[in-house]
Parts: C-alpha cells; sequence; structure tokens
C-alpha cells in the first residue's frame, strides 16, 4: 500500500476553499492564496501548507477525495450486495460526490496527464483504487491483490473520462450515461474473468500474470 501524502485539517480546508476557484484560476499555488485570503487567512500560508507545489495540491486533493468516499460509503449496506456491486456502487458514490467539482477534475486530469506527473498520477490512481477495493471489503492478500487493482484502475479511468465527457440526466442531476458505461465495462471484466478461469482449468500449471493499466483520473 502507498503511504498517503500529508494530511491535516488545514490542508483539508483550504482545498475545499479553492475547489470553486479552480475552474477560473486553475490548479496552483495562487488559487489556493486567494482561497485563504478570501476566507480572511494570509494568502502565504498556501506555500506552506503544499510546499510540493501544483503537485502536492494535487495529490492531496486526490487523498481528500479517497477518505470522503471511504467515509460515506462506511454508512451504506454494502455487505448484502454482491462484490462486482459493491465496486459499481462505490464507483457511483465517488462521482456523485465529485459532480459538484466537475470541471475541476477535468483540469486535474488534464495536469496528471502530463509526462511530468506520471509518477503522481500512478500514485494518486493506486490509493484511490486501493480506497475502493477497500471500502468494498476485499480482503485479499494474494496475487490476486494485484490483479484485481489493476482491472479496477483501468474500469475507472475509462469511467471517469466519459463521465467527464458526459452532460448528465436533464435535470443535472444524474450520470445515467456514464453509470450504464460502467456497467458495460463491469460486465466486460466478468465475462473475461470467466473466460480467464475455463482456459486456466485446461492448461495446469500456467501462472496468471498481471495486467497493466493507465494511472486514473483522480475523480
Amino acid at each position: 500500500m502507498i503511504e498517503p501524502p500529508e494530511r491535516s485539517p488545514a490542508r483539508d480546508a483550504a482545498i475545499e476553499a479553492a475547489l470553486p476557484l479552480v475552474p477560473r484560476l486553475g490548479w496552483n499555488l495562487a488559487t489556493v492564496g486567494a482561497a485563504l485570503a478570501g476566507s480572511g487567512a494570509d494568502g502565504r500560508d498556501a506555500a506552506v501548507l503544499f510546499p510540493g507545489g501544483t503537485g502536492d495540491l494535487l495529490e492531496a486533493f486526490c487523498d481528500l477525495a479517497d477518505r470522503r468516499m471511504e467515509a460515506e460509503a462506511a454508512g451504506m449496506d454494502l455487505a448484502a450486495r454482491k462484490l462486482p456491486a459493491r465496486v459499481r456502487a462505490l464507483i457511483a458514490l465517488r462521482l456523485a460526490q465529485q459532480r459538484p467539482h466537475k470541471t475541476a477534475i477535468s483540469r486535474a486530469v488534464a495536469l496528471l496527464a502530463l509526462p511530468r506527473h506520471a509518477s503522481l498520477a500512478a500514485r494518486c490512481t493506486a490509493r484511490t483504487v486501493d480506497a475502493i477495493w477497500h471500502a468494498a471489503g476485499d480482503r485479499s492478500a494474494d496475487f490476486s491483490w494485484y490483479t484485481k487493482r489493476a482491472i479496477l484502475a483501468g474500469v475507472y479511468t475509462s469511467t471517469v473520462l466519459f463521465w467527464l465527457s458526459d452532460s448528465g440526466d436533464a435535470d443535472g442531476e444524474g450520470d445515467t450515461a456514464t453509470l450504464a458505461f460502467l456497467d458495460r465495462r463491469l460486465a466486460d471484466v466478468g465475462r473475461i474473468g470467466r473466460l480467464r478461469r475455463r482456459v486456466s482449468a485446461c492448461l495446469p500449471g500456467q501462472r496468471e500474470t498481471p495486467q497493466t493499466s493507465a494511472p486514473a483520473p483522480p475523480a
């Protein structure tokens, strides 16, 4: 498990204050400084709170989103559902939580797609996927730990990218098209998993190899 970035109530509050400004000003310390100044604090504290600059800010935002998803998921009745349904519910929850900040998410995705942020994007992806599996109740510690997370990274990445281009329901309150897309991806994974198990049963001694996936956006 990848260690989380620095956490503090002050950093969380600064991110929350900055989020409404990100669509106009972008993800940077100047935006955080403006948000702090607007709340009566010293804008120069932005550099103290996020000494790593924009990358530090993005990583802290992704970590905050992971924690909030897990916190709300703890109050959901997931135990009665099968594991794929739990994963689906958690991704839907995360998208719903981030819907008010969709433009900010889009700008974060654009930054994380830059080559200089490749390792940062990979860390954020790994933490988010692990948070989803953990909240879903998966406690596997064998080889499947890696394959499950690699597969989910691909599903989550493609779903977030679809979501960013999804205009939503007519009332602007839903993600019907995105959730339908997610259902298709999860169904594909299920079919591939069943096929691989059948093939493995016919080929004794064959070892499963981990799959790789592009870093997921921080929604």
